[in-house]
Formats: C-alpha cells, sequence, structure tokens
C-alpha cells in the first residue's frame, strides 16, 4: 500500500535588507572619518550618488530596514534620505523614526521602505543613559497572523545594550512570527545577545557574517534575526559597500496567511 504524503501548506518568500548608510557617506578606510570629518557634515552630490547606488538595489527585496539614515538636515542637504530612497527605488511604502536631531547639522533616523503595506508602524525610544536610539516596529496583517518586523540601532555600551535588547525581547515575544534587523552594534555571541535569545523566540544565526568595517570586514555587528516560527533559507552579507558596513540580506518563508490583511 502506498501511503500519500500530507499536501504542504502555502507558503510566501520574502527577502530582507538591513543597512547603516551612514547617510548617505561612504568610508573606504579609518583615516577617512578624521579627513573627511566636514564633509560628513555637508550634502554633497557624492552621497546622493552613493545613496542612487543602493536605490538600484533596493527592488530585490521586500522589507528593508535602515539605520542612520538622515531625516532631513544639513548634511543630507535637508532630504529625507528614507524617502527619497523609497521613491528612487520605486517602493511604495516608506516610515522612518527620527530619534537624535543635533542643531539642523544632522539627523539621524531609523527607516522602513516595504513593497508590502504594513497594518501599522509603531516607534519606540530605547532605554539608555544618552537618549537618543529608538527602535521602530512595522506589523504586516492582524492578530496571530501578524509578521513583525523591527528594525533598531542600539548604543557602543554594552551595559545599554543589555537593557535595550531586553526591552525589544518584551515587545516581540507577543509575535510568534517576528524579525528583528539592525546594527545591533555587538556580535551574536556576547552576554547580551545570548540574553535576547534566552528571553525571546528569536534564533541565533548558524554563522556570524562579518559586516564592519565594511573595506575589510572582522566584526558581525549587524544582524537579521528571526523567531523559530520562521522559515531562515538564506542569510548573508552583501559584497556592495555602500557606507561603513555592510548590508545583510535574508530570504525566508512564513505560511500564506501571514502578514495578509486580512489574515487569511
Amino acid at each position: 500500500m502506498t501511503m500519500e504524503r500530507a499536501p504542504q501548506p502555502p507558503e510566501r518568500r520574502l527577502r530582507l535588507l538591513s543597512c547603516n548608510i551612514l547617510a548617505g557617506a561612504s568610508v573606504q578606510r579609518y583615516s577617512e572619518y578624521f579627513t573627511r570629518s566636514i564633509s560628513a557634515v555637508l550634502p554633497g552630490r557624492s552621497k546622493l550618488d552613493n545613496l542612487d547606488r543602493l536605490a538600484e538595489m533596493l527592488p530585490q527585496f521586500d522589507v528593508i530596514g535602515l539605520q542612520e539614515a538622515d531625516a532631513g538636515s544639513l548634511r543630507s542637504g535637508f532630504l529625507n534620505q528614507t524617502r527619497y530612497l523609497a521613491e528612487t527605488a520605486g517602493m511604495p511604502f516608506w516610515s522612518h523614526q527620527p530619534n537624535r536631531p543635533i542643531a539642523r547639522v544632522s539627523h539621524t533616523a531609523n527607516g522602513l521602505i516595504s513593497r508590502l503595506e504594513p497594518t501599522e508602524v509603531l516607534t519606540y525610544p530605547l532605554p539608555s543613559r544618552v537618549p537618543g536610539r529608538g527602535a521602530m516596529l512595522a506589523r504586516f496583517g492582524s492578530g496571530p497572523a501578524s509578521l513583525a518586523v523591527m528594525i533598531a540601532h542600539l548604543s557602543l555600551s554594552a551595559v545599554a545594550r543589555a537593557r535595550q535588547l531586553g526591552f525589544i525581547a518584551e515587545v516581540l515575544q507577543d509575535f510568534p512570527h517576528a524579525v528583528l534587523m539592525g546594527d545591533l552594534n555587538t556580535e551574536v555571541h556576547s552576554a547580551e545577545m545570548r540574553h535576547l535569545f534566552n528571553k525571546s523566540s528569536l534564533q541565533p544565526p548558524a554563522q556570524a557574517m562579518p559586516t564592519f568595517p565594511s573595506w575589510k570586514p572582522r566584526k558581525a555587528l549587524d544582524h537579521i534575526l528571526t523567531s523559530e516560527a520562521i522559515h531562515l533559507d538564506r542569510l548573508w552579507a552583501l559584497p556592495q559597500a555602500f557606507s561603513d558596513h555592510l548590508p545583510v540580506a535574508a530570504e525566508i518563508r512564513v505560511p500564506a496567511h501571514i502578514g495578509l490583511p486580512d489574515g487569511r
């Protein structure tokens, strides 16, 4: 007697991208942090050219998270860089979270660009002794069928990161299908990351991918982390450098109803 294999439930594939864009600046060696310090706070054609190169690549992805985008200040020519990238790439949905204005010289933000329409986008200030770090949560779909994507840029201090990751774990604990992406400023084996994995359903990657510095990557600081309920098919660092960090990309599979407006 031949046993028939039960049909597999339909799935949808999504491609994700996380990128720290350094407000459009391109850095190719440590010395340029100092030699280009003036140009870092001034607008310029090279920054727009760099953003245009990134925009050409964005249509390959469904959901993009940006860190260190400029919300519109002197250094970007008062350009909202998240909006500029979304419109240049022809991506229909975008949102941003301005976090740290410094006079009118710089205004750092997290950004979301998406092919899918979010049901809602929530923003959170992250706990830190020095304010100015934030996370944004985009929900696609509603109820248990939601896909929750959080974009974050964490502090340089391990103590602050531990508090921030604890906060993120608490926010994401209600979402079976959850993604955390961003410049987390720590490697996957750190104590604060182990705490995150213990307190949430997010899973450590099978292999860390160095992303910093982009010209000779040694540290895996940029991550796309997925919950147990999500099938992670592929995770990779892109070879193209648009700042001092390499972008990180992922291809995931979720049940077909996940993220749809009516959850069906």
